[in-house]
């Protein structure tokens, strides 16, 4: 009998797996048809605009390529060829930035799957690279030790296309209408927005299913990303498959977004955003190196420095969070030479400080220093914070506590955290600096630990203490008066 039954109160009993709450940090890839015209804001949205009046990329569109009704998002393909695609390089860059689990965007709202699809003939198999980029990245992500993932974006296909207008390729139903019936719009032809149109059909819906077991039963990715689109797949068919993942593994992840499943069913994931506070439950970041949201590559793109980039993973994790960077790879299959930088720069500061990252959990409390996050949630990234060198966050593990500077400290580094409301005198039997031999001074008071200062600067931005504590009755002293 099959652990899981495809009902909610069977579901919130999966467990996250231990390996993705060791991780901590991961890498995916937006790479498409969309690569090939490279113009933002949204570069993954560019299949969506060009054919709206009124748009970026709209205008772009009638200025390089002239109409969609003459060039289509279908004439894309031919230039998608990704002849500088290398599988095992991508996983050598996305190893050596210290991150424990990464795949790619299986297929992203366009419907052009990324695999050698038996269901579509629009996939990178059959067209434009003609290879099986899930397929070779499975490979090369997993012999670099990594746990592999997929990001499946493929329920807003149903609203992605202006199907309607037969001017467009669009409305070819080989290349929109992939799923047995057309589109049945309720409303005036010709609305813009996703959810202003029919729910899906059910061959779909069966569609929508045949992809996932097509991904699932060629790659065994041990975790599946949901884009929003999931909000109107039925639920039967969502809670279904869940079961049948979950089924099919015990270390199998499943993220979502918003309020699209129940609470403790999968990790929640923020788009562009993350917490202000600890919170008693997992979540996630998906954020981009690019200092937008181009998601997929952008000509001309700026980018987000790396130090911003290890500080947001420290944040995170601190608060019982993960981060999930994307890089938008070009479309010859090369990653753009600023995300190599930053990914580089990423795993050589974790080869220092991962012990205060990998496998730790959350402290009492996350932080402390008057740079703070005033909002949590979904697209409350804003502005990276400008940390001081007063600004510390906190993760545990075993009898250490590791106290993150996001800053570079020239002098005494005071950590109020570490007063007597929970700390009691002489329990701290040790402080060490990650990435230096040097011998750290400490001083407890009731007031907190004070650090006292040292020469070692072991890496640019953010070094970590770690702060060995005494088990019970090890020399604790007695509860001093406030």
């Amino acid at each position: 009998m099959s652990r899981f039954q495809p009902t909610w109160n069977s579901l919130r009993t999966k467990a996250t797996p231990e390996w993705f709450q060791d991780a901590k940090f991961g890498i995916y890839t937006h790479w498409g048809i969309y690569s090939v015209p490279a113009t933002g804001p949204n570069c993954t949205w560019y299949p969506y605009n060009m054919y709206r009046e009124g748009t970026e990329q709209h205008e772009h569109h009638l200025s390089v390529y002239g109409g969609p009704e003459k060039f289509g998002y279908k004439d894309f393909i031919s230039h998608f060829r990704a002849e500088l695609f290398d599988a095992d390089e991508w996983a050598e860059i996305v190893a050596d930035s210290g991150a424990r689990f990464a795949g790619p965007v299986g297929e992203h709202h366009d419907g052009f799957s990324m695999w050698n699809s038996q269901s579509n003939e629009w996939c990178a198999a059959k067209m434009g690279p003609k290879r099986d980029i899930v397929g070779e990245l499975e490979k090369a992500y997993r012999a670099q030790g990594l746990r592999y993932m997929v990001a499946m974006h493929h329920a807003e296909n149903w609203w992605f296309f202006p199907h309607w207008r037969p001017e467009f390729d669009t409305s070819d139903p080989r290349y929109a209408g992939l799923y047995g019936e057309s589109h049945n719009l309720e409303g005036p032809i010709g609305k813009e927005w996703f959810f202003d149109q029919s729910l899906p059909s059910r061959a779909f819906l069966k569609q929508w299913r045949t992809r996932l077991d097509e991904v699932v039963n060629g790659y065994s990715p041990d975790m599946i990303w949901f884009d929003f689109g999931i909000y109107r797949i039925d639920e039967c068919y969502l809670a279904e498959f869940v079961a049948d993942y979950y089924n099919g593994g015990a270390e199998r992840l499943i993220t979502y977004k918003d309020d699209h499943l129940p609470p403790n069913i999968a990790v929640l994931d923020y788009e562009l955003g993350r917490e202000s506070k600890l919170t008693n439950y997992e979540w996630l970041t998906d954020s981009t190196v690019d200092d937008g949201c181009a998601w997929g590559h952008m000509n001309g793109a700026t980018y987000k420095s790396s130090a911003e980039l290890v500080y947001y993973l420290i944040d995170n994790v601190s608060k019982n969070g993960y981060l999930l960077l994307n890089v938008g790879p070009k479309a010859d299959g090369t990653f753009p030479d600023e995300a190599k930088s930053i990914l580089k720069d990423m795993g050589k500061w974790l080869k220092i400080n991962g012990e205060a990252i990998y496998g730790t959990t959350p402290w009492f409390v996350s932080g402390e220093g008057s740079t703070q996050l005033q909002k949590g949630g979904a697209f409350n990234e804003g502005d990276m914070p400008n940390y001081t060198a007063e600004d510390i966050r906190f993760t545990a593990k075993g009898d250490s506590v590791y106290a993150i500077v996001l800053g570079r400290p020239t002098g005494e580094v005071k950590i109020t955290s570490f007063n007597n409301e929970r700390i009691y005198p002489g329990s701290v039997k040790s402080v060490s600096l990650l990435g230096s031999d040097e011998p750290i001074s400490f001083k407890q008071n009731p007031h907190g630990l004070v650090i006292q200062p040292f020469k070692s600067k072991p890496c640019e931005f953010a070094c970590a203490f770690k702060i060995e504590r005494c088990r019970a009755y090890e020399g604790l002293g007695q509860r001093a008066s406030s």
